[in-house]
């Protein structure tokens, strides 16, 4: 699940590796550590679905900057599509599951038994 936001991160601006790791905190990816997020950079770059550039930092060391390449922005166009089908299956399953909780929920008034 990393890839399509670090690739989307990466779309919206271009960005250096603690950027995109506090847009992805901001998304829930409180536990990503920044060595798997540098190796997936690094991963995209190498795969040719990112472009990078060193970049003097404001009041530091250069840092390295990522832009996202023709074929990354084709690999996002694609992977979201493919997300939005795991989506609906997704969608289906809790829709589903909704009527068998509500189907037992009502199996267990008429028991009178409790519910779980």
């Amino acid at each position: 699940m990393l890839i399509p936001y670090v690739l989307l991160a990466v779309s919206l601006q271009r960005a250096h590796g603690y950027l995109i790791e506090e847009y992805l905190k901001g998304l829930g990816f409180f536990s990503l550590e920044m060595s798997t997020l540098y190796r997936t950079l690094r991963q995209l770059e190498k795969d040719g679905l990112l472009l990078s550039t060193w970049e003097a930092g404001p009041a530091g060391p250069a840092r390295r900057v990522y832009t996202l390449s023709d074929a990354g922005r084709a690999w996002l166009d694609s992977g979201a599509v493919a997300l939005e089908g795991y989506r609906a299956m997704i969608d289906r399953f809790f829709g589903l599951y909704g009527d068998l909780a509500a189907a037992d929920t009502t199996t267990r008034k008429k028991e009178g038994k409790r519910p779980k």
